[in-house]
C-alpha cells in the first residue's frame, strides 16, 4: 500500500515537472526569445535561406529600432502566420529616396554596405519620397535586387506594432552559427 501510495505521488511529481517545463518554455518562447526560419535569399549574405534564427523580442519594449537593425515583422496585418526578415534603413520622421541605385535619408546619401550588389536595380514606390511618420521604417533585404521589401507597394513601410523583434542570432545550420550583423 505504501509503495503504491510512493508510486502514485512520484508520478504525480514527475508530471507537474513536466507541466512546469513547458510553461515555461511557452512563456520564454512568447515573450522573450523564439527560433523562426528565414525562407528565400532574401537577406544574403547575412543569413541563408533555411537559417534558423532567434528572435530576440524584449529589446524593443525597451527602446526603438536603430538604423542597420535587422527586424523580424508581419508585412500583412491579415496573416499572423507569414514573417518578414529585413534590416532596418529609414527611420520615423526621416524621408527615404532610393535614386540611381543611391538610398538617400533625409537628402543625404546613406553610407552602408550591407547590400549584396552595389546596383539596386529597382527603387520600386521608394523612387519618389517617402516620408516616414511616427512609429514607421523603411526596410530593405540585404539582397536588394532579389528582395520584397519597403521597396513594394504591398510591403510599404513596417509600422512598429507589426516588429516582432529582432534577428539575434543563427543557430542553424552550426556552420553559420553567431550573432546577427546589425551595425
Amino acid at each position: 500500500m505504501r509503495e503504491a501510495k510512493s508510486f502514485l505521488r512520484q508520478s504525480i511529481e514527475t508530471v507537474a515537472y513536466f507541466i512546469i517545463i513547458f510553461l515555461v518554455v511557452l512563456l520564454v518562447q512568447r515573450f522573450i526569445i523564439q527560433p523562426v526560419e528565414v525562407n528565400g535569399s532574401s537577406m544574403e549574405p547575412t543569413l541563408h535561406n533555411n537559417n534558423h534564427v532567434l528572435l530576440e523580442k524584449i529589446s524593443y519594449s525597451l527602446s526603438e529600432p536603430k538604423r542597420f537593425d535587422v527586424i523580424v515583422f508581419r508585412p500583412y496585418e491579415y496573416d499572423k502566420e507569414l514573417y518578414y526578415i529585413k534590416r532596418v534603413i529609414g527611420l520615423p520622421g526621416e524621408t527615404v529616396q532610393i535614386m540611381d541605385s543611391v538610398i538617400f535619408i533625409n537628402g543625404e546619401r546613406l553610407d552602408e554596405n550591407y547590400g549584396l550588389e552595389n546596383v539596386i536595380k529597382g527603387a520600386g514606390i521608394a523612387g519618389e519620397k517617402i516620408v516616414l511618420g511616427e512609429g514607421e521604417y523603411f526596410v530593405l533585404g540585404d539582397n536588394r535586387n532579389n528582395s520584397k521589401d519597403s521597396r513594394d507597394p504591398s510591403v510599404g513601410v513596417v509600422k512598429q506594432d507589426a516588429i516582432l523583434g529582432r534577428a539575434w542570432c543563427t543557430i542553424w545550420p552550426f556552420k553559420d552559427f553567431g550573432i546577427v550583423k546589425h551595425k
